[in-house]
């Protein structure tokens, strides 16, 4: 049963980590580069960073109830790879209940992002939470390594 329960621990932290490799370094890339503007690409990868999000909470509440399936011990969450899976859920509940969701009324506020000048304050205070979101999602992949690395390393 253990070893089932880390396997899971390692598919959730995979799936996480996987997700917002390809969001960031294929996804936004490749649709800011192909699609005509600016507003359509936005769109896309605002759908594909809210099911990102969904995913990483279901990921990580994978990784913590199979972490209290393998220890039955109540000081379970204080190991250190648990305490980074518990900052990457809270970077990613942030993300999207407080940067996204603010992003997005300021989408609305301003229509179109692209026709929006630089210096008009609603595109000022969008560009600095695209800024905290992608601040954000580089924190949580950079977490999610070392909490990979810190399950492989107690697996073994």
């Amino acid at each position: 049963m253990n070893n089932f329960l880390r396997f899971l621990q390692f598919l959730a932290l995979g799936a996480w980590i996987g997700a917002i490799m390809f969001l960031s370094f294929v996804e936004a890339p490749g649709v800011f580069g192909i699609l005509p503007n600016l507003d359509q690409a936005g769109s896309v990868v605002g759908y594909s960073l809210t099911r990102l999000h969904y995913i990483g909470i279901a990921a990580a509440v994978v990784y913590i109830v199979a972490g209290f399936g393998i220890t039955w011990r109540p000081n379970w969450p204080a190991a250190p790879a648990a305490i980074l899976v518990f900052v990457m859920l809270t970077l990613t509940l942030i993300s999207e209940f407080g940067v996204r969701s603010r992003m997005n009324t300021l989408r609305s506020q301003m229509v179109s992002i692209q026709a929006t000048p630089a210096e008009n304050p609603l595109r000022i205070q969008f560009d600095r939470l695209h800024r905290a979101s992608v601040g954000l999602e580089g924190a949580t992949l950079l977490l999610g390594i070392a909490a990979l690395f810190l399950t492989v390393r107690r697996a073994g």
